[in-house]
């Protein structure tokens, strides 16, 4: 097994290689699959005997206690099973503690545990049916006693002065950072922003519902579903359940998407385990979108206090940050929303600090682009606020303040191309002809706007191990539990594998999403790519070096004698200066078993030497109907210094994805809290509004390539979530140059601007 630290040089059947497989825009290997429909996706598993449906009942107040439960009716409804309640649900482990640190993913979630009731829509019965329509319908004749909590409390801003300073924030990070006297030098600083941004709870609305089909054999749990990282599923449902992890299989080779919230195990999974536990058969469990709202994970409502102070030529000499992030009585998370603008500016003063402000509701947690996302609409914003009052291009203002090193860390960044972003950017985009004042340029009844914004998201790299196998007839499989969440790592995969056993893709088999196979990353956090792909990467190179032994020792290999360590794998051929002989033929002959490679590594290194992230720069064009207010994006444009890209096809389909899924953040998407019982009231795709085709109409996204040879293996950088970020705030930096109105409550929506639109008739 090939076992080294990630940070060293890429491995020399790449290096020889380049050219080859590794940055070509190869078509999805699992295309086919999913169009013609034979992807099966973790409810769609048929064939299993006596399959029965479960259907979650969900509390009707926010936070309270059930004094009473009549589950007669329903368990006398017809096709009916089981129903559990937490007073005949199988015994579970304990709540996880409320701070759990590093290990978020990796715990007990116990459901239907205690009569208590901690946010509205939290399970309180499970109806398990021969069909889902007998379970749905017997759902509805549960009925539930409460005695309501009169002191729940559900508005951020109402409880911002009971906030408390957590102990840390996600992603590992310091909850405040400080250096220089931001205080002083804000003081004396000849221009000044201090302004204060409100964002809203927003949800994750990927295509496939969380849903989980659970199956005992004896004391053997499978679980198929939709987890975005297998191990740590395997690993929380074990606990879970307090079964030995061995008796745990999770099955989750395709994902409809997960944006962070199939990350978590959630209530279905463990409801359908417990549900086929009691009945003895398969149980499907899948959440309505509605019950999606309560019950999956979403991004926290937030208060952020941006302040900044500049010299008049718009040198920045004092940043603060200050945020103000919902989270819950049983569960802490605290987005990391300040993080953002430690890295992005230079100033020898600043202070960044988060505080929780404790609030009924379901538990937040990761969304794309965690911290940075909503970090970027506070920076941005006042970016734009601050070059507003200096009289000056925000995109030059970003430049005069490019730092030299990480501003915080004050290591050097491993690669950073913002500036090249930019001007490639304002390049393409045609920013000379942004107007200089806002209101002042018009398409017929429309106002339109220029606007710009930095992105940014760290470069992270987890723990992987995979196992690839060449057989004699010259074909490969790759194993590993990573999954795919309709990001590519199927494609990917296949192309750093195929590339550096100098195979053709087609020879290449990558099987994913299968706890029982080498444990991975996973996908999220933008680590998936560079983790998995550089271990198997090392299991390639384990392979190579073996054929190398057995090729050089075999005295009826042309390649006899010759060093091993010049062996590559090219074309299907073992290949040593102008001698070669046939991978099957070598492997026929010498190992017709085939030969198996590992390659496992342990992460980045630390401490790092590096500050590594993936830079960008968002650009946007809007357009406001004079007399209705509507908000149209005419057009985008990001541009990202990218690493080495892996696919450009696979690339680039993510970043538009991420600055899509930004326009929602900007323009459209909001979770409206009830404030009488603390419910999600717009809990469906009709009344959450996600853009759709008509909200984008031109989009494109550019990669500038970097030399990044510190940050992995392979030289990449993750994409999955840096486009989201920066996109909100170019936009609501757009909405200004064609309104002259700054909107800092988001998204923002036509009521926000209507009222402040200049008078200058219609057309």
């Amino acid at each position: 097994m090939v076992n080294r630290s990630p940070l060293s040089p890429a491995i020399n059947p790449v290096e020889e290689n380049r050219g080859g497989l590794i940055g070509k825009p190869m078509n999805r290997v699992d295309g086919p699959l999913k169009v013609t429909g034979r992807a099966k996706y973790s409810y769609e598993y048929r064939g299993l005997k006596d399959t029965a449906y479960g259907f979650i009942v969900g509390a009707g107040i926010g936070k309270g206690r059930i004094s009473g439960i009549d589950t007669s009716r329903a368990e006398a409804a017809p096709r009916v099973l089981a129903v559990l309640t937490y007073q005949n649900a199988p015994k579970q482990a304990p709540p996880h503690p409320r701070e759990n640190g590093a290990n978020r993913f990796d715990r007990s979630e116990p459901f239907l545990f205690s009569p208590d009731v901690r946010y509205y829509g939290e399970p309180v019965a499970l109806v398990i049916a021969e069909t889902y329509e007998a379970a749905r319908h017997a759902a509805g004749l549960v009925e539930v006693r409460y005695v309501k909590d009169a002191q729940a409390k559900f508005d951020l801003a109402a409880s911002q002065s009971q906030a408390y300073k957590p102990k840390g924030v996600n992603a590992g990070m310091k909850t405040d950072t400080a250096e220089g006297d931001f205080d002083g030098a804000f003081a004396a600083a000849p221009v000044k922003i201090d302004v204060t941004y409100h964002l809203p709870h927003e949800h994750n609305m990927p295509m496939e519902p969380h849903a989980t089909q659970a199956v005992w054999d004896g004391d053997q749990l499978t679980l198929y579903s939709g987890q975005q990282i297998a191990a740590t599923a395997h690993s929380s449902i074990a606990k879970t359940l307090q079964i030995p992890p061995e008796r745990v299989r999770v099955v989750t080779p395709f994902i409809g998407g997960g944006f962070g919230s199939k990350v978590p195990l959630h209530a279905q999974a463990v409801l359908a385990a417990l549900g086929a536990k009691v009945v003895r058969r398969p149980v499907k469990v899948a959440q309505t979108r509605p019950q999606m709202f309560a019950n999956t994970n979403h991004r926290p409502e937030c208060l952020q206090r941006m302040r900044l102070g500049a010299t008049k030529d718009g040198v920045l000499t004092a940043i603060a940050h200050d945020v103000w992030s919902q989270t819950t009585p049983f569960d802490e998370f605290i987005e990391q929303t300040a993080a953002f603008s430690r890295v992005m500016y230079a100033a020898p003063n600043r202070a960044h600090r988060h505080w929780g402000v404790i609030l009924d509701l379901p538990s937040s947690d990761i969304m794309r682009a965690p911290g940075e996302e909503p970090g970027s609409v506070a920076q941005e914003c006042a970016m734009d606020e601050l070059a507003v009052a200096l009289d000056m291009d925000p995109i030059e203002l970003r430049i005069k303040n490019e730092p030299k090193d990480d501003p915080e860390t004050h290591l050097p960044f491993s690669s950073r191309s913002l500036v090249e972003c930019y001007r490639e950017g304002a390049r393409r985009f045609g920013w000379s002809t942004r107007p200089k004042r806002p209101a002042t340029l018009r398409d017929g009844r429309w106002l339109v706007g220029y606007g710009v914004a930095s992105a940014m998201f760290p470069t992270y790299m987890r723990p992987s191990a995979a196992a690839v196998r060449v057989n004699a007839d010259g074909t490969a499989v790759v194993k590993m539990d990573m999954t795919d969440i309709g990001t590519g790592s199927y494609t990917v995969l296949t192309q750093v594998a195929a590339e550096s056993l100098g195979l053709a893709p087609e020879k290449v088999t990558v099987e994913l999403g299968d706890s029982k196979l080498p444990k991975s990353s996973g996908s999220g956090g933008s680590f998936g790519a560079a983790s998995a792909g550089s271990a198997t990467l090392l299991a390639c190179e384990h392979v190579r070096a073996q054929i190398a032994q057995l090729a050089t020792k075999d005295r009826r290999s042309p390649l006899a004698g010759a060093d091993a360590a010049t062996i590559a794998l090219r074309d299907g051929h073992v290949v040593a200066g102008d001698k070669s002989e046939p991978l099957s033929a070598v492997l026929s002959r010498l190992a017709p078993a085939g030969v198996e490679g590992k390659g496992e590594h342990q992460g980045a290194q630390q401490p790092a030497k590096y500050s590594s992230h993936v830079f960008g720069a968002q650009f946007a064009e809007v357009g406001v109907d004079i007399d209705s207010g509507e908000i149209r994006v005419r057009r985008m444009l990001g541009v990202f210094g990218s690493g080495r890209i892996l696919n450009p096809k696979t690339a680039r389909s993510q970043l538009i994805g991420g600055m899509i899924m930004g326009i929602g953040a900007g323009l459209t998407e909001e979770s409206i809290v009830d404030p009488r019982d603390g419910s999600f009231v717009n809990h469906d795709l009709a009344e959450y509004h996600v853009p759709v085709n008509a909200d984008v109409p031109q989009i494109d996204a550019i990669c500038l390539e970097e030399q990044e040879p510190y940050a992995n293996p392979l030289g990449i950088k993750g994409l999955g979530e840096v486009g989201i970020v920066g996109v909100a705030a170019a936009l609501a930096n757009a909405v200004y140059n064609a309104t002259g109105i700054r909107v800092r409550k988001f998204p923002i929506t036509l009521d926000k601007v209507l009222g402040g639109l200049p008078d200058t008739g219609s057309t």
